[in-house]
């Protein structure tokens, strides 16, 4: 690999403590990349500061044409960053390729929203003094990613960063650091300025974090990942009152009500429970299906999932690769194992296979508890977890029924009637007869312990960006 020490005021640097990067379809070292410390986080601080200064004095047109060219850049090496993608996380040839081209298009959507941070100017009416509004950069960025998504869980945040006129240092995931060590010779490329945007892989991410957030520059810290993290920064962001942007986990429910169309709910459910192979924290995680057509449905999802082919995703024939470590495999099974404990049957999968790679087949479950472990938590897997209802109001509840909010699913052929239920559910997302609901335009994240805060859409931006008021009489 080119690209595997830090990445601070533009150039790379070497450390002696470096970590292995492990192949989840090989278990093999794909490479050996540096680790950061205290000192290093100092130094992409200070490059960050430095940069942003000219940055942000810098009109919205140059910002935006600079981000429309990394995404010039990366469309036209979209195969190059797929691959990295699967060699690191594991996913399919096309699941990659469709990651590479959503990270690419953030940078597009906030090239267009870096010259739309519109303000205003009213007249008070009470003391007839002007109201003039504007939005400026907020200050330096901490970005925290997860390994799910190496790729678009980075461009999502550095995208609207830059775009607002912000610095930043990037913390991704040991597991897959790679990607985004690799996006920074197109950044460069583009024209981003040496110190605006810092990469720093380190497994010693809590006492590295932490420093930041408790430095008097950083103004913002984004995160995605689990709840249990995201509590934990929230309480080290208290100290200094940064400005959090928190896309934490979810629990999705996928409701299937009786009059649905059965084609596009298994569609839908089958986009919704195995896009990223159920690695990701939109995917469908309980599936509520209305008694009348749970039979024909689970037969139905059974044939698309047992139709699946399990490999290295660097084969193109291969619909589904390998989780991202031995940990995340070996609790996918534990949640099978506990659901059948508790009642449920297994209609496909569910055997970890032996050899070589952190593999698990497309599982289906059916007569699932309301008490398995697998509807409490997230499963991260490709299992889907099918349970019955009998009427409307009862599956609203069923639904809710949880301290996660950041994603529900809806499949009716009677658009009011799927509309009614869907604002009677406590989500920041919903998707209506679609199982996919990520789009750069669109403002994504979630209610509850799910997460503060939005990314995508023109929130995204928002989230870098301080409201100032001026009151003035003329």
């Amino acid at each position: 690999m080119d690209y595997t020490d830090l990445y601070i005021d533009g150039g790379w640097h070497k450390t002696d403590d470096r970590f292995d990067v492990i192949n989840p379809a090989t278990e093999e070292v794909i490479a050996s990349v540096a680790s950061a410390d205290i000192a290093d986080a100092d130094k992409a601080l200070d490059a960050a500061e430095k940069a942003m200064a000219d940055w942000a004095a810098r009109t919205p047109r140059e910002r935006s044409e600079v981000l429309r060219k990394a995404w010039e850049l990366m469309t036209a090496r979209l195969d190059h960053f797929a691959h990295l993608i699967t060699l690191e996380n594991g996913k399919a040839g096309a699941d990659a390729k469709g990651e590479a081209t959503y990270a690419a298009e953030f940078f597009r959507w906030f090239a267009e929203e870096a010259v739309r941070a519109d303000g205003m100017i009213t007249h008070a009416p009470a003391s007839g003094a002007r109201i003039l509004v504007q939005h400026k950069p907020a200050g330096l960025a901490v970005l925290i990613t997860p390994w799910n998504y190496p790729a678009a869980m980075g461009t999502r945040k550095i995208a609207p960063a830059l775009a607002a006129g912000c610095g930043v240092i990037i913390k991704p995931a040991s597991e897959t650091p790679l990607t985004m060590l690799a996006l920074m010779p197109l950044l460069e490329e583009a024209g981003v300025p040496p110190g605006l945007v810092n990469v720093l892989p380190s497994r010693r991410t809590g006492a590295l974090v932490d420093h930041m957030l408790h430095d008097p520059r950083v103004r913002v810290v984004s995160f995605t990942g689990s709840t249990g993290v995201g509590r934990k920064l929230l309480k080290s962001a208290a100290d200094q009152v940064l400005k959090p942007a928190m896309e934490l986990g979810g629990n999705a429910p996928v409701v299937v009500l009786e009059d649905a169309d059965l084609d596009t709910a298994i569609e839908g459910t089958m986009l919704a429970k195995m896009r990223n192979l159920g690695e990701a924290c939109t995917a469908a995680n309980r599936i509520y299906v209305h008694e009348n057509i749970a039979a024909e449905f689970t037969k139905r999802l059974t044939e698309r999932m047992s139709a699946l082919k399990v490999g290295d995703g660097t084969d193109p024939s291969v619909d589904v690769g390998p989780l991202v470590n031995a940990d995340t495999r070996d609790k996918v099974a534990a949640f099978v194992a506990d659901a059948v404990a508790k009642g449920a049957k297994i209609e496909c999968g569910g055997t970890t296979p032996e050899g070589k790679g952190f593999y698990y087949p497309p599982t289906v479950l059916s007569n699932v508890s309301e008490d398995a472990d697998c509807v409490q938590d997230e499963i991260f897997g490709p299992v889907a977890a099918i349970q019955t209802f009998s009427d409307q109001e009862e599956v609203i509840r069923r639904a809710n029924n949880t301290e996660y909010g950041l994603v529900a699913y809806v499949f009716s052929a009677d658009f009011k009637r799927a509309l009614q239920v869907c604002e009677r559910l406590d989500y920041g997302m919903v998707g209506l007869n679609r199982g996919l609901v990520s789009d750069p335009a669109a403002p994504f994240g979630g209610t509850k312990q799910s997460g503060l805060g939005r990314e995508g859409g023109h929130e995204g931006m928002l989230e870098f960006m301080e409201t100032q008021y001026i009151s003035a009489s003329w």
